[in-house]
């Protein structure tokens, strides 16, 4: 069964810094693309980095420059490190592998709210 455990979300200032971590059971992260999504109340889930399998991370433009996502294949474990938090950072943050499938489980995720 797969299971994905976020955490390391929290209340951070504007400039602040959070990092979050995925530990993730039931597959291997180093041969699957993952990712970090995140979602707002009345939003859709967004995809904001993912790492391919063996390849370069992704992110989408409004957090490129401020997180960067990598793992531990030993620990199979997904980080995200995000720098520079803006308001507009505030969401819900999940790990997940990088799939269309709607059907694929998800963790509870870890929210990260970013205020001063």
């Amino acid at each position: 069964q797969v299971q994905f455990v976020e955490s390391g979300g929290g209340l951070a200032q504007p400039g602040g810094s959070v990092r979050l971590s995925c530990v993730v059971s039931g597959l291997h992260i180093s041969v699957n693309a993952m990712g970090w999504y995140r979602q707002v109340p009345g939003k859709e889930r967004e995809l904001v980095a993912h790492m391919p399998a063996g390849g370069i991370a992704v992110y989408t433009d409004s957090v490129s420059g401020r997180f960067a996502i990598f793992r531990d294949d030993y620990k199979n474990t997904l980080y995200l490190q995000m720098n520079n938090l803006k308001p507009e950072d505030t969401a819900v943050y999940y790990c997940n592998r990088v799939s269309s499938d709607p059907h694929r489980p998800w963790g509870q995720g870890t929210p990260v709210t970013v205020s001063s």
